[in-house]
């Protein structure tokens, strides 16, 4: 599947321009000329990139993608802008942008960066990490301060359902849907096993406290 590349400015020759080389390096580009709907986009579609331009009629760019990133959307952004002094910057990598392209720019150098980035976003996301533990999805292994944990397949399951939900509080019926399926007995007692030995292996002394437990109602990694 191609990458998605989300290009956000109100020249409609620039869109143009960088929707017909970017779309020959093999992207699938959307492009908006303010950010109104963009929101909406981001939820809606499985964006790779987003280019940003700063000076749109809707608003400051980068105001955006802060707001962007305190909602949680952490795909790399590449600000395309005339804003080009150090502080006007600086501001921008602040406010959650991971490179910044002044305009005029060489859609050469434009292309080798989003390449870049889009390679490095996807090394990134084989990789989950909470505090020490670690877990690397091409092996499928989990690590505690750089030390390979032993797991059962049911155990490596759990503990990733976890790991994708830190500071959410996973209910026993949860559990019992996301990590056994709908062809096991559904029974609470399984999940508070499994989760014993689970912490057992992964916090022996106890110290670590990774797991809260919430009386009556399920468990959350924190």
């Amino acid at each position: 599947m191609n990458n998605t590349i989300l290009i956000v400015d109100d020249e409609e020759d620039l869109l143009d321009l960088l929707e017909h080389h970017l779309s020959k390096e093999g992207y699938e580009c959307i492009c908006c000329l303010d950010t109104v709907h963009v929101e909406h986009m981001l939820d809606e579609e499985s964006i790779d990139l987003v280019i940003m331009d700063r000076n749109l009629p809707s608003g400051e760019g980068s105001l955006f993608v802060k707001s962007m990133r305190a909602k949680g959307h952490n795909m790399p952004v590449i600000y395309l802008s005339a804003k080009d002094n150090p502080q006007n910057i600086l501001e921008g990598f602040d406010r959650g942008g991971d490179d910044y392209i002044t305009k005029p720019f060489s859609m050469d150098e434009l292309k080798a960066r989003v390449k870049a980035l889009i390679k490095r976003a996807k090394k990134n996301s084989d990789i989950i990490k909470h505090r020490d533990i670690t877990y690397h999805s091409k092996n499928k292994s989990f690590y505690i301060s750089d030390k390979e944990i032993a797991l059962t397949s049911l155990e490596k399951k759990l503990f990733l359902e976890f790991i994708k939900n830190t500071d959410i509080l996973l209910t026993r019926d949860m559990l019992l849907q996301n990590v056994w399926g709908n062809d096991f007995e559904k029974q609470t007692k399984t999940v508070n096993v499994a989760m014993k030995r689970l912490k057992e292996k992964i916090d022996p002394t106890g110290e670590k406290n990774y797991f809260k437990t919430i009386r009556g109602e399920g468990y959350m990694l924190c």
